[in-house]
């Protein structure tokens, strides 16, 4: 379980609503991850958390950036990153997107397909390409595996274009799914690398780096009955570090290994302060009875990940209360912005009243990325970025990052 008692103490400190960042939590994780996984070079997935404070504290670690797009790029930058720890890794993008990630200094272009390879070598000329390998995303509570990736045999064939077109067929990147439970997926996806990379030998390319991308978990969250995930992430690690090992030896010179965290160093490390706005227990269709806890945040302004998990919940001013278990909603009037409302419900204290402080936990990941910008007139919540480690430390706040 993640340490909260520090986040507890931010939480503690203020009254609206609002989401919370420990910047130190997530510096502490992004060392842990180092220490785990050394030469490994990590490329944090700006889409997790696209914070400027939270990108600064993690670009003045040593981390660069997996960007999606021409404005995560220049976000990256105003870091003070070097342009070379930024990759493009989105395999989906425009001509004029291609050409604007060009212009700002980036060389690394994640493809998975010939049509996107031709627009890179007609507008990023130059370039060199990394090819994204499908996986089929078993095991993750996201499982990414129809929208992007390509098979072993395409991969080789794009490859081969690139070269011809005057690119530089620089690697491959997978994507075990996100939230990946597993540490089969794991060896799985760097089972097929292996292969693919030597296969390319035999085709006289000689790959230079392997992107693992993102998919390590947070720890803190629950499943859909309300049980922690409890993902195996020591034998997760051992088997990326033996994996890599093999790829390195099979690679025929150099291999530059990156991985692409995103919720795994942010999650467990931000937490929201909300307030309790009803608990109701109303006759249901099909006879029964259930509470219904409604909250001042849900899926359209911090909660939006609660199709797949529920968050862990803490009522400060109830502590030790009766308890009774409750479907969880937001304040909207959309049916899809609750969770628990397919199993057994959430235990919420039995008194809980409109205004108390509820604080929800282990949701620092996508947050604000997916945030609306005022659905039902419901704002975005602002958030405030903490040193929890230095008592004294000032907080940082504003408001939730605008959308594109």
């Amino acid at each position: 379980m993640p340490e909260y008692a520090r986040l507890r103490t931010a939480l503690a400190a203020g009254e609206d609503d609002r989401l919370i960042l420990d910047l130190d939590g997530i510096e502490a994780q992004y060392d842990a991850l180092v220490g785990e996984l050394p030469g490994v070079a990590v490329r944090f997935a700006m889409k997790a958390c696209p914070v400027d404070e939270v990108l600064a504290t993690l670009a003045a670690r040593g981390a660069g950036f997996d960007a999606a797009g021409p404005q995560e790029i220049a976000q990256a930058l105003r870091t003070g990153v070097p342009v070379e720890r930024i990759h493009y890794g989105n395999t989906i993008k425009s001509d004029r997107q291609i050409a604007e990630a060009h212009r700002l200094g980036v060389r690394d272009f994640a493809t998975d397909s010939l049509a996107d390879l031709a627009a890179i070598a007609a507008h990023a000329p130059g370039a060199r390409v990394f090819c994204r390998l499908a996986t089929t995303g078993e095991g993750a509570l996201w499982g990414l595996s129809r929208k992007f990736g390509c098979s072993p045999e395409d991969a080789l064939r794009i490859l081969e274009a690139a070269r011809a077109s005057g690119l530089t067929p620089a690697g491959l990147s997978v994507h075990v799914g996100s939230q990946q439970l597993t540490s089969e997926a794991w060896q799985n996806a760097l089972d097929t690398l292996a292969t693919v990379i030597e296969e390319a030998g035999r085709h006289g390319i000689r790959l230079d780096h392997v992107n693992l991308g993102g998919g390590l978990p947070a720890l803190g969250a629950l499943d859909r009955s309300g049980r922690p995930l409890d993902p195996p992430l020591d034998k997760m690690f051992t088997v990326i570090r033996e994996g890599v090992q093999r790829l390195r030896e099979v690679s025929g010179g150099p291999l530059d290994v990156l991985i692409e965290p995103g919720r795994h160093l942010v999650a467990d490390h931000g937490a929201i302060r909300a307030h309790v706005t009803r608990l109701t227990e109303r006759q249901q269709l099909d006879g029964g009875r259930a509470y219904w806890l409604y909250l001042s945040c849900g899926k359209f302004n911090g909660l939006y990940e609660m199709d797949e998990l529920r968050y862990r919940l803490e009522f400060p001013g109830r502590a030790g209360a009766p308890t009774v278990p409750a479907v969880v909603a937001g304040p909207t009037c959309d049916s899809d912005d609750a969770f628990a409302d397919d199993g057994p419900g959430m235990q919420v204290p039995r008194d809980a009243a409109s205004g108390d402080q509820v604080w929800v936990l282990s949701c620092g990941a996508y947050s604000t990325a997916y945030t609306t910008q005022g659905f039902n007139g419901f704002p975005p919540l602002p958030y405030s970025c903490v040193r929890t480690g230095a008592a004294d430390a000032p907080a940082t706040t504003g408001a939730a990052p605008k959308e594109s």
